[in-house]
């Protein structure tokens, strides 16, 4: 029996080592066994194949929780890092990057980056070949120089100021047609008057050139611009429209505060223009107070009012067809009591008068019948209303025509002269210069064909020694 009993266990025990799984049990034995019967002893117990599947699934179930909130961790942390970089780039390109620099280095102690990085670009861009700047497309050939002074004109005229010994005399000539000219006492700045009105004439049609106002643009005169003085714009209703040609024809012909003002007021205001003139190169020439400036708060001299007819005659600040549309308007000025007085009848002038009592002026481009073209300034400071500061311009304005006048007639004069050549001899026959014929010059008006261009009468002139570019 115990033989048995002992078999059966060793058969039990292998097919349980069979099945893979240790189990301890207590065996079955009576209480009246032997003690090593009751013992607890190692024991494989079996398994069946049902039961190792559930426990299988039991286990992957508990694993899999596991892995998919790491994948879920992961997906948000990526998301979450997305969002912080967004928003941390968006910051940075709304600051200025030499700030961020400046907190980082002052806050963790750390050299300045940013700073030498930027000189090291800046030093590669400086050893960078600089593109050459191309010329504007209403720039003429070669600019206008003045040549040297007409010292007999300089002499007549000079010879006139004691004939007015109550008044201050500035004034400035130049031949268009060689560069040579008069200066008296022309750089000095002098209250500008109605004369400032050419200035905003140029501003105004140099934006119209790019683009930025419009001709037939219509502009509301409000309260605010409506002012006293020359014009009559003034005493239109409030709320009234005019075109940006009209107001501009008014200023001019009519010397129009109230036009001035309105245009002043579209071009951005005293400020923006005063900019502007600077950049013209213009010293002297300042808008501090609106029209009428009977305190003389408005400065210009006549060598910057030359000097702005120069350039746009020249084709370099407006283009030719803005040019001749400014001297359109110019030659209709219906005050000619001033300059236009010392010409010949059939002489053209394009000009505009200045008068606010104690300063009075006048500054145009005259072409005469023989072809040649000339600007002139003139400023007079005088008592309040003198009629005297209006006889003098006029004999100063004959003075200088007169000069012109028969300076060019003596070249028909004077024999000709063997193999002369137009460089080496600024006085040259007709045929070398067609300028001192009316009828080889068709520019007897300012606003003449292309084929008449200033900028090609300049280029047929012949060039006169020791030229020196004009500087106001």
């Amino acid at each position: 029996m115990e033989n048995y009993r002992s078999e059966k266990k060793e058969k039990l025990k292998a097919r349980r080592q069979n099945s893979g799984i240790v189990i301890r049990a207590v065996s079955n034995v009576s209480d009246a066994e032997s003690p090593q019967t009751q013992a607890t002893s190692d024991m494989i117990v079996p398994m069946r194949r049902g039961e190792r599947d559930y426990k299988n699934r039991s286990r992957d179930k508990r694993s899999s929780p596991v892995v998919m909130n790491s994948i879920f961790y992961l997906l948000r942390m990526m998301i979450l890092g997305v969002g912080l970089s967004a928003i941390a780039g968006t910051v940075l390109t709304v600051f200025d990057p030499t700030i961020i620099s400046e907190f980082v280095t002052s806050k963790l102690n750390l050299p300045q980056l940013l700073p030498a990085k930027s000189t090291a670009k800046k030093a590669v861009l400086a050893s960078q070949p600089k593109p050459t700047p191309q010329p504007s497309p209403h720039s003429s050939p070669a600019a206008f120089s003045l040549t040297q002074e007409i010292a007999p004109l300089k002499k007549k005229l000079m010879d006139l100021v004691p004939k007015y010994p109550k008044l201050e005399a500035r004034a400035f000539f130049v031949d268009m047609d060689n560069g040579n000219y008069v200066d008296i006492n022309a750089q000095a700045p002098i209250p500008a008057a109605s004369t400032i009105k050419i200035f905003v004439l140029v501003a105004l049609l140099e934006q119209i050139d790019a683009g930025k106002v419009r001709l037939d643009e219509q502009l509301t005169m409000t309260k605010d611009i409506v002012t006293s003085g020359s014009g009559d714009m003034q005493y239109q209703p409030v709320g009234k429209k005019f075109t940006v040609l009209e107001t501009a024809t008014k200023m001019i012909i009519i010397s129009d505060n109230t036009a001035t003002d309105m245009l002043v007021k579209r071009l951005g205001g005293k400020q923006v223009l005063n900019q502007r003139f600077r950049e013209w190169g213009l010293t002297n020439t300042i808008i501090n107070n609106i029209l009428p400036d009977l305190e003389g708060t408005n400065t210009t001299s006549p060598r910057d009012l030359a000097y702005i007819l120069m350039r746009v005659n020249q084709g370099e600040l407006l283009s030719l067809k803005s040019r001749d549309r400014m001297l359109n308007i110019m030659q209709q000025t219906k005050t000619r009591t001033l300059l236009p007085q010392g010409l010949d009848s059939d002489a053209i002038i394009a000009h505009k008068t200045g008068d606010i009592g104690t300063v009075l002026g006048d500054a145009g481009i005259i072409d005469m019948p023989n072809g040649k073209r000339y600007i002139g300034a003139v400023m007079v400071k005088r008592p309040y209303n003198d009629t005297a500061g209006r006889m003098m311009i006029q004999e100063i304005s004959r003075t200088v025509y007169q000069h012109l006048k028969w300076s060019s007639a003596s070249q028909f004069l004077k024999p000709e002269a063997p193999q002369a050549s137009p460089v080496a001899s600024p006085q040259a026959s007709p045929v070398a210069s067609p300028q001192a014929s009316p009828v080889a010059s068709p520019q007897a008006s300012p606003v003449a064909s292309p084929q008449a261009s200033p900028t090609q009468r300049t280029q047929a002139a012949p060039a006169a020694p020791a030229a020196s570019p004009i500087n106001p």
